[in-house]
């Protein structure tokens, strides 16, 4: 639970930077993340279309300029990237969208997604005569670049190749539904952790990945025990956090716990994926509630601050405060008493 603590505070200087033009100057595009229900329904490209929409009309719809929708039975070098990625790269390029530089918003395995189409974007369309996408930066909400163990299990569980007990059963028919079948695992394949990771894992593109993770979970905690470290009920730390390795980390900071404890983190991440960068960690908010419409307790900084590819700055406004009790220090973004963890990223973008 989240602490409600008044003490002293530690001003930081706010951002002044803006985005899309629903938000601020710079356009935002979406990519969603994985759809569970695709990989049994495998829909055309006209529900996905529409799948990629009602994803984020919790929050982020009304606040984008264009989206990269994807489907979940497909696989992310294969027809994601030629028969959704592509089409899209190509549409976005011809109406300049990103002259004045992009930022990409994603969920969950639309880290994964993106990361790939970042490192190929700039070739693909150079080779087609057309103009690489500007992408400033992307803001990654429940980042799964990194894989997922769950993605590990249920691969192995529907290939028949991993023992899957009761608990585990129950855990993934919690997160998916239903255990998958050999034939429908599509994007799960590539949530496996040692294939996640091995998705362009050094990109040439330097495009800043600004981190914002939650500790929380949907399912009663009943796929914590198959997640190492932290997690929020879908993805560990190790990978919302963009960490350089898998690992059984309890925060994205060596200095500052999920619930804003200002104490040295023996578990926390200090070595990170190229250009990845934690700013925002909720100790309330799960993998979904993340990019929802609902408060979930305040909000702490992994990172107070981090640099665009276009040289603007992000800055977090935090207070510390000390509990009397204790007399220990917790950190908190300013706001985030009341505002949303997708409300607190939105203010940092104008």
């Amino acid at each position: 639970m989240n602490h409600f603590y008044k003490g002293i505070a530690v001003a930081v200087a706010a951002c002044s930077f803006s985005v899309s033009a629903a938000i601020g100057e710079h356009p935002v595009i979406l990519i969603h993340g994985f759809q569970a229900d695709q990989l049994t329904s495998k829909p055309n490209s006209e529900v996905v279309a529409q799948d990629g929409a009602n994803y984020w009309q919790d929050f982020w719809l009304t606040k984008a300029d264009a989206r990269i929708d994807w489907p979940s039975h497909e696989r992310v070098a294969g027809k994601i990237s030629s028969d959704y990625i592509w089409p899209k790269l190509q549409e976005l390029s011809r109406q300049q969208t990103c002259v004045k530089g992009c930022i990409v918003v994603t969920h969950s395995t639309g880290d994964l997604v993106a990361r790939y189409m970042l490192d190929n974007q700039a070739n693909w369309l150079e080779n087609a005569g057309l103009q690489p996408l500007n992408i400033v930066a992307t803001f990654d909400f429940a980042g799964a670049g990194g894989g997922s163990e769950m993605g590990d299990l249920v691969v192995n569980a529907a290939e028949g190749s991993g023992w899957t007990d009761s608990a585990l059963k129950l855990a993934i028919e919690m997160w998916l539904g239903e255990v998958p079948t050999r034939e429908n695992t599509g994007v799960l394949n590539d949530l496996k952790v040692t294939n996640a990771r091995q998705l362009a894992p050094l990109p040439d593109s330097r495009v800043p990945r600004l981190r914002f993770t939650g500790d929380s979970s949907d399912y009663y905690q009943l796929t914590a025990g198959f997640l190492p470290g932290h997690d929020d009920g879908v993805v560990a730390s190790h990978s919302t956090c963009g960490a350089s390795e898998a690992g059984d980390y309890n925060s994205c900071s060596i200095s500052v716990a999920y619930d804003g404890k200002l104490a040295p983190q023996s578990r926390g991440v200090a070595d990170f994926m190229p250009y990845h960068y934690p700013l925002l960690m909720g100790e309330g908010y799960s993998h979904s509630g993340l990019i929802r419409n609902v408060h979930s307790g305040e909000v702490t900084a992994a990172s107070q601050q981090a640099t665009l590819l276009n040289g603007k700055t992000v800055s977090v406004s935090t207070t510390d405060e000390k509990y009397w009790l204790t007399g220990n220090y917790y950190r908190y973004v300013d706001g985030s008493e009341s505002k949303t963890m997708s409300e607190l990223v939105v203010e940092l973008m104008n």
